[in-house]
């Protein structure tokens, strides 16, 4: 029995429907969605490791990553990104945030590590960056050995999709840490060291260690 013309019409608007919600649907997968990720926290926290993480994922998936770091961080490897547990990443040195709009016309995803140690322009690029549909991964330390926001990181977390707070142990107690304590006498803010310049502590042992630091002069 041939079915009503009002019952074809109908089922050939909702096939029509479906075939266009799954059109919009398949446009929205495939789309690149560019996004800011932060990982801040102390030293020896495994921001770092973290970042090499994320991108390596991004690789396996074959999507066309580029790493940076600031030209001044030479202290396990002139060229690449490398952790404190000798987790490794090829990356450029560059002395400018401009510099990193130069090399990512192509490019899926951006990685940056030592984020503070850039100028003030990063948080431009990587606005820029993500507003073009690139995912861009940061990490940085987000407080200096004295406690202070450090560099562009606090501006970067305001602008980031995403901000992921990591943490070291303290040395003195075992608790969470999230300072970062010089054991040298050197006032400069950027200061390139590793555990014999600088130790991860909890907020109460290093309020202990800054009047340790006063008396001692």
């Amino acid at each position: 029995m041939a079915k009503p013309l009002k019952v074809l019409f109908l089922q050939s608007n909702i096939t029509h429907l479906i075939m266009v919600l799954f059109s919009e649907d398949h446009i929205q997968e495939t789309k690149r969605r560019g996004r800011i990720e932060v990982i801040c926290g102390s030293m020896f926290s495994g921001k770092t490791e973290e970042l090499i993480r994320r991108l390596k994922r991004a690789k396996f998936a074959r999507q066309r990553v580029e790493i940076f770091k600031p030209a001044i961080d030479t202290r396990y490897s002139e060229a690449d990104v490398v952790s404190h547990d000798s987790s490794t990443i090829a990356s450029t040195p560059i002395d400018s945030s401009a510099t990193i709009l130069l090399f990512t016309s192509e490019v899926d995803v951006v990685g940056i590590d030592e984020a503070q140690f850039f100028d003030a322009g990063l948080v431009d690029v990587c606005n820029q960056l993500a507003n073009n549909g690139t995912r861009v991964i940061i990490a940085g330390l987000d407080m200096d050995f004295k406690g202070n926001p450090f560099g562009p990181m606090p501006a970067l977390c305001a602008i980031a999709d995403e901000v992921s707070k990591v943490h070291a142990i303290c040395m003195k107690c075992g608790q969470l840490a999230s300072f970062s304590h010089r054991t040298v006498k050197n006032d400069k803010q950027v200061l390139l060291g590793e555990t014999a310049e600088y130790e991860p502590l909890c907020r109460v042992c290093y309020q202990n260690a800054l009047i340790e630091d006063e008396e001692k002069g």
